[in-house]
């Protein structure tokens, strides 16, 4: 379906014409940049007129785009089409007004589990960083097929990808933080959590490190609802993003003390940072840059919990030299986008050169 889109051949062209040197002048002409600015402006009419069309098929019954031949393979790549346009939040936004966010609700209620995936992964990208569409979301009752689709669905995949659209839904956003609490949403994150799903679990993972964060009321709940001894157990899972959701978790529960709402006196908590410590002292230097955040949790969590410096920092291995070096940026000005060098040239061409600092009198 995407066929029908703008033809990007022209754009292209001309971006490398006017990056790679070969360019007769160092500004952009009257005519090259009148011509950029309508092909944008026609690829935003474009887009719309897309975003219409798909929503159109949305709203038609499974039976019927059956009979017609569209295939479930052929709806998930018009979703794919569907989340190229709506990473522009402001065609992310303009998706209601055209009727096309209900019919994508919808969608999370389909048959077909990759159907279902994908309008989860299609919301998220609607919803992420978005107050505008998180609010017509909710208004729509989007949460509800989400958190279903997030507890029950048979499908992991289905579970993942309703998990992430949660989070981007409710972030920052307090009242989808409210409506995820009364849904009782930390049964389902504890049942995410001792899945065998790695993706799942680190979405389960960063949430809640997210929503201890934005209330530490929420540590009592995960305290009673036995998330230390899952959270101790993940912390040595040998996928190191687990074990560094795993040890922020941690590390937020025992940063609350007035509950207690992590038992510094557990036997495991004491051999996982133990455990934790011998692995990372025979770390390779490679090994050691990339763990850097596990090293800097590691070292937290024992402080806090033991009042006392941790053996990696007792070896010097909490902070170190390389953690404060950052890659040299070899490819910037290759690929820096075309208009913004322009613009950046013509700010230094047209600039006034700057006016002497004076270190003495005045002749």
């Amino acid at each position: 379906m995407a066929n029908n889109g703008p033809k990007w051949d022209g754009l292209l062209k001309w971006s490398l014409s006017h990056s790679d040197g070969s360019s007769s002048s160092s500004r952009l002409s009257e005519e090259d940049r009148q011509w950029f600015m309508e092909a944008m402006q026609a690829h935003t009419i474009d887009s719309i007129s897309r975003m219409k069309v798909i929503s159109q098929i949305m709203k038609m019954p499974e039976q019927v785009l059956e009979a017609q031949g569209i295939t479930p393979d052929d709806l998930e790549g018009m979703l794919d089409e569907l989340q190229e346009h709506v990473e522009s939040i402001d065609l992310a936004n303009d998706l209601h007004s055209i009727g096309g966010l209900v019919p994508l609700l919808s969608y999370l209620m389909n048959s077909n589990a990759k159907i279902r995936a994908k309008s989860a992964d299609v919301l998220t990208t609607v919803v992420q960083n978005n107050p505008r569409s998180q609010q017509l979301v909710m208004e729509a009752n989007g949460f509800e097929p989400l958190f279903t689709n997030f507890i029950a669905d048979p499908d992991i995949r289905v579970r993942t990808k309703a998990l992430g659209a949660i989070s981007s839904l409710i972030c920052n956003n307090q009242p989808g933080i409210t409506a995820f609490r009364l849904a009782n949403g930390y049964a389902g994150l504890r049942d995410a959590l001792v899945s065998d799903t790695v993706r799942f679990q680190r979405k389960a993972l960063n949430l809640i490190h997210y929503l201890l964060q934005e209330s530490n009321s929420d540590c009592k709940i995960v305290r009673d609802l036995g998330f230390p001894r899952i959270m101790i157990h993940l912390a040595s899972n040998q996928d190191f993003e687990v074990r560094e959701f795993a040890l922020r978790g941690l590390l937020e529960l025992a940063r609350e003390e007035s509950d207690r709402n992590l038992d510094r006196a557990d036997v495991n908590l004491r051999q996982l940072l133990e455990e934790r410590t011998r692995s990372i002292v025979v770390m390779s230097d490679e090994d050691l840059c990339a763990a850097r955040e596990e090293r800097q949790l590691v070292d937290s969590l024992w402080t806090v919990c033991y009042d006392e410096p941790s053996h990696l920092r007792e070896r010097g291995l909490v902070y170190l030299p390389s953690d404060d070096e950052l890659a040299p940026d070899v490819v910037r000005d290759r690929f820096e986008p075309p208009l913004r060098a322009w613009a950046a040239r013509r700010h230094n061409e047209t600039s006034e050169p700057p006016v002497p600092l004076l270190l003495g009198p005045a002749p």
